[in-house]
This record gives structure tokens, C-alpha cells and sequence, in this order.
């Protein structure tokens, strides 16, 4: 699971985030470099394809390692593929090229996502999940350590081609971990019946819905509008960074080296206060925290220096988002699991997290023209404003479960 859960970490960046240090060299436009951020959409639609990967086996792979691993393989020589075809490009001279080989690699890496949570779900009962989802979440973060500041790191040294190849080599623990795991038992071979192309979309859907009952509307807009804020702030985020002149290696160490023990710290706070008071509670302190925390990339925004002399400044605001971001993510990802249930867990959750990802996505592709317009501070007060009508709204789903002493974990349990 921590090699897994390594080389799901690596696509992601690649697609937009650390790719838009190198757009902003390019001289790709602000308000391009903002629509660009759409590229990273696969993540949000995978939900789509997800149902049919439970079902149907790898083209010649599935005979060999079976259903769950194969698509897993396919999945990796993918990202590796779409990472060299990335390389091969120049952002500057030829943007074409860059955008398809990246919107290419989204849809790689989602499908690696998609089929690795179906293999973790299904490989593992119930009590050993929460160990399972531990190793992985320390598994992305190494490998999100390692597309982000690695990648910064020998883009400065060797050039962005050299890095996206780095990258693509960086894959093979997770290739290894892949054809070391064990095939479910039950996925060694296709099933004998499969329900229509319609039912099997719609199953898992008309499922979720039936067991929310009168809390569907309200409980699916709060998994949309949970990460609103937070996807809308990273798109501009590095853009802030270099437009304050800080350098790659700069952006590496304070997002990354500094950020990866910061977000560890996140995560085990948020594992704690879930414990201690609840998810719910734990749910609309996340939504508060997060939401605050894009405050401190406006006031780096102002006073930040634009000479970049200002590090200190730097790495504090950069930790303190994330630390929002990593103790926000985790009670998130609880609660999007308690909605689940194991008949149909890899597309639920598969749809809940496209679901939670779609709305701020879209809205991150206006976020360069908000700044052209606002300027970056304004920015970054409007996007921590976005998450007041979210803490309502999770308020109102924590009263009322409350009331009825029966919330979306105890639906799915039943």
C-alpha cells in the first residue's frame, strides 16, 4: 500500500501544479495559465469510467496478474508513457503539444487512483481499511514530496525536460509494489453476468442517493462545495510564488520539505480531534480552518516582498496553508468514506471524490482573469470567503443529523 499509494502521489503535480512553474517560464499569459488549470479534469470525471473497471479485465493483462493489478500496471506504463511525451514538449514554441500530453497524463493517473482504491477496498476486510488508508495517504505525500520539490529541484539543476523523465522513472517502486501485491480472490476472473451499460453507471448512483434519503441535496453540495475554496487558491498559487520572485528551489523547499512534516501534522491532528469530538464537528471545524488559512497567502500577497526577501514570510504562510489543507483533506476523506459501501466502494467513492473535485476545477479556470482584474491579495480574500456559505451549510448537516441521531456513517453501516 505505501508503494501503491507512492505512485498514485507522483501524477497529479505533473499534470498542472508544479507543470505551471514551467508555464509561467514559458510566458504563458495569467489568464491562459489559469484556464490550463482545467487540464487536471480527468480527476473530476473519473467517475465515469470507474464502474468499469470493477467489472472488466486489461486487455492482455488480466490473464496474467488479474483484474485489479493488471489495470493497475496498464495504468503506470501510462503515467510513465504521458510523463516522457510531457518532456518531449516546448511550452514556450508549441503549447498544443504540452496541453494534450498533460490532459493525457490527468486521465493515466486518475484511472491509477480509480484502480488502486478498488484494489485496497476489495483486498482487505473492513478492520485492517483504516491501516490500509494510513500507509497510502504517507505513500502519496512521499510521492507528492517527490513531484513536487524533486521535481523543482531538477528542473533547476538539469532543465524541465530531464524532470518530467526523472519523474517517470520515479514510478517503478510503484510498478514494483503493483506485481508484488495480491489479486483478490475474487477478481481473478471477469464475472459470468454484467448488468447493461445504463445499470452499470447508474447502480451506484441510485444506491447513495436511496441510503441519504432526505439529506442527498444538502449532504452532496457540502462534498461539492468542500474543497471549492482550496482548489480555486492552488491554481494561483505558485503564480503568486514566482511573481514574488521566488525561485524553484525556494518554492520546493517551503511547499514541499517544509510542508511535508507540516502536513503530516495536519493529518494526525485531524485523525485526533475526529476521535475526540466526532466527524461531524471535526467536518465544520475543517471547513473554517481551511477556508482561513488562504488569509495569510493575501497578506504574502501584499507584503511578501517582491524582492523575495521576505523567506520567513514565505514558509510561514506556505505551512500554515498546508496545515489547513492536510487536516481538512483527512476528515474530508472520512467522511466521504462513511457515505460508501463495500458493494459498490471503488465507484462511489470514485464519484463523491469527482464530485467534491468538479465545482472548484471549474471555477479555477477563471482564476486567472479574477487576478488580472483584483490582483492577488483580493484574490486570495475573495477564495477564503467562498468557504462561509460551505461552514453553513455544514452546520445545517451536522444539526440535522443530530436531530435525527442517525448520520450518513449509520446509513452506510446499515
Amino acid at each position: 500500500m505505501l508503494g501503491l499509494g507512492f505512485s498514485s502521489g507522483i501524477p497529479f503535480l505533473l499534470v498542472y501544479v508544479t507543470q505551471s512553474a514551467w508555464l509561467s517560464e514559458a510566458k504563458v499569459p495569467i489568464g491562459i495559465l489559469g484556464l490550463l488549470s482545467e487540464m487536471t479534469l480527468a480527476y473530476k470525471f473519473k467517475f465515469v469510467w470507474a464502474p468499469f473497471l470493477d467489472r472488466y479485465d486489461p486487455p492482455g493483462l488480466g490473464r496474467l496478474l488479474g483484474r485489479r493489478r493488471g489495470w493497475i500496471v496498464l495504468s503506470q506504463a501510462a503515467v510513465m508513457l504521458t510523463l516522457g511525451g510531457v518532456a518531449l514538449g516546448d511550452p514556450a514554441h508549441w503549447l498544443a503539444w504540452t496541453i494534450a500530453f498533460s490532459m493525457a497524463l490527468g486521465f493515466a493517473g486518475a484511472t491509477q487512483d480509480v484502480v488502486i482504491d478498488g484494489w485496497r477496498i476489495t483486498v482487505a476486510p473492513v478492520r485492517l481499511q483504516a491501516l490500509m488508508s494510513s500507509w497510502a495517504e504517507v505513500g502519496w505525500r512521499i510521492g507528492n514530496l517527490v513531484a513536487g520539490a524533486g521535481a523543482l529541484y531538477l528542473a533547476d539543476a538539469f532543465g524541465w525536460r530531464a524532470a518530467y523523465l526523472g519523474m517517470a522513472g520515479a514510478m517503478a517502486p510503484g510498478v514494483v509494489a503493483a506485481l508484488l501485491a495480491p489479486e483478490p480472490p475474487v477478481d481473478r476472473s471477469a464475472p459470468a453476468t454484467r448488468p447493461g451499460l445504463a445499470a452499470t453507471f447508474a447502480d451506484p448512483i441510485r444506491d447513495l442517493w436511496r441510503r441519504l434519503g432526505p439529506m442527498a441535496v444538502p449532504t452532496l453540495l457540502l462534498v461539492a462545495g468542500f474543497r471549492m475554496p482550496g482548489y480555486v487558491s492552488s491554481a494561483m498559487a505558485v503564480p503568486l510564488f514566482k511573481s514574488l520572485h521566488y525561485s524553484n528551489s525556494d518554492i520546493a523547499t517551503v511547499t514541499k520539505l517544509f510542508g511535508f512534516p507540516v502536513a503530516l501534522g495536519g493529518t494526525f491532528l485531524a485523525t485526533a480531534v475526529v476521535k475526540r469530538l466526532g466527524l461531524m464537528p471535526t467536518l465544520f471545524l475543517g471547513t473554517i480552518f481551511a477556508s482561513a488559512s488562504h488569509l495569510a497567502l493575501a497578506y504574502l500577497a501584499a507584503h511578501g516582498d517582491h524582492g523575495g526577501g521576505e523567506f520567513w514570510l514565505f514558509a510561514l504562510t506556505v505551512s500554515t496553508d498546508d496545515f489547513a489543507y492536510a487536516f481538512a483533506s483527512i476528515v474530508l476523506i472520512t467522511y466521504m468514506s462513511s457515505l460508501s459501501v463495500t458493494d459498490y466502494a471503488a465507484s462511489q467513492y470514485a464519484l463523491l471524490t469527482s464530485l467534491c473535485a468538479l465545482p472548484g476545477s471549474v471555477l479555477a479556470g477563471t482564476s486567472g482573469f479574477a487576478i488580472e482584474r483584483l490582483g492577488f491579495a483580493s484574490f486570495f480574500v475573495g477564495t477564503s470567503l467562498i468557504g462561509a456559505p460551505v461552514a453553513l451549510l455544514c452546520w445545517y448537516v451536522w444539526s440535522v443529523q443530530g436531530r435525527s441521531g442517525r448520520g450518513p456513517a449509520a446509513g452506510a453501516a446499515a
